[in-house]
């Protein structure tokens, strides 16, 4: 297939998963073109793009919900898709802050489901979450288990999923994949792109690299009184390369969809505990990793892992890389930055 030319646009871009997507589209001969308020990605990030790539990054720094200034994006090229990241994210922040969830979750797709239907976009991919299936009664899920939300964050990607859904009736020209991801970790394999959140991680690998750095005196691990293997709670963590892959899967395979939207579970099927998360660190990198055991965190739920057989089968995808290749490439990430920020 001929991708020359075929402009891809990323909301949120500059932010871990968009960045590695925009990285696995220009690898695969699309033109990505990012849009981001920088909210939440340090604008380094596109300079590390052009740099990997040895090509010039189109990106606009404006907010999904500014549509008059992202309608001028959509003026100047003839988009062909849109992969939509632009969110807040953090299961726990969203407990304390649901308004803010609801504000930028909802408000950002609004404005950019306007723009796909007044200029044609036949491809639109977003970035759901495994969050959806709520505390599942029977794991691991497919895409057919029941949906529920534990967390505002939770309610906002499932009423987005409905909203797509309602969405493309009334815009049939629209081909919507929704990917439900399970938890992205790791980075690029140049350890120059990876997860940089700003102040306490919400995710647990970005904790543990900090950790071991000195950045954090210790790890707390939120609970180990759960009804798993050893009493901590298991997710289905998938090398955020991987991850990338599959939205370009999904864009290239979009003319193939049975249903409109079209809904994957992105992971690898198996599930790890937080224990055995930092047991690999510690044999990967040979850091031993100060942790103490701390109350359960509100939104938690004890375990969930994907059945993936959906997105093997029709995206001739699936997750290649090891969670050892992820823990490694994050804490060669999480060197790179301290380095970085140590010359500033």
């Amino acid at each position: 297939m001929n991708t020359k030319n075929r402009y891809i646009l990323v909301t949120g871009g500059a932010g871990y998963i968009g960045s590695h997507t925009v990285l696995a589209l220009i690898n695969n001969g699309y033109t990505p073109i990012i849009i981001d308020d920088f909210r939440n990605a340090h604008k380094d990030v596109i300079f590390r793009l052009e740099e990997l790539t040895a090509q010039e990054i189109i990106y606009f720094s404006v907010a999904c919900q500014d549509e008059f200034r992202l309608k001028g994006v959509f003026e100047q090229f003839h988009i062909e898709g849109v992969i939509h990241f632009a969110a807040d994210k953090a299961v726990g922040e969203s407990t304390q802050k649901p308004l803010k969830y609801f504000d930028n979750n909802f408000g950002s797709l609004i404005s950019v489901l306007e723009l796909v239907q007044q200029y044609k976009v036949e491809n639109f991919v977003f970035s759901s979450s495994c969050t959806v299936y709520g505390d599942p009664k029977t794991i691991p899920v497919v895409e057919k288990s029941p949906v529920s939300y534990n967390s505002p964050y939770g309610f906002t990607k499932k009423v987005n999923e409905e909203m797509i859904a309602q969405f493309v009736e009334s815009a049939p020209f629209v081909q919507a994949t929704i990917l439900r991801y399970f938890n992205p970790i790791g980075a690029h394999e140049s350890g120059k792109i990876g997860e940089e959140p700003d102040g306490k991680p919400n995710n647990l690998l970005p904790f543990i690299t900090q950790t071991a750095f000195g950045i954090r005196e210790e790890l707390t691990v939120f609970g180990d009184d759960y009804d798993t293997k050893d009493g901590t709670c298991i997710r289905d963590y998938i090398h955020v390369e991987d991850l990338a892959e599959a939205h370009v899967a999904a864009l290239s395979k979009a003319n193939e969809a049975k249903q409109n939207p079209e809904i994957y579970n992105i992971g690898t099927g198996k599930g790890t505990s937080v224990l055995e998360m930092i047991q690999v660190f510690e044999k990967v990198t040979g850091q031993q990793l100060p942790y103490s055991i701390g109350e359960r965190r509100s939104g938690d739920i004890p375990e969930i892992y994907a059945n993936a057989d959906k997105a093997n089968k029709i995206l001739n995808w699936k997750a290649q890389k090891s969670i050892e290749e992820a823990v490694k490439s994050a804490w060669k990430f999480e060197n790179f930055i301290r380095e970085k920020r140590k010359s500033k």
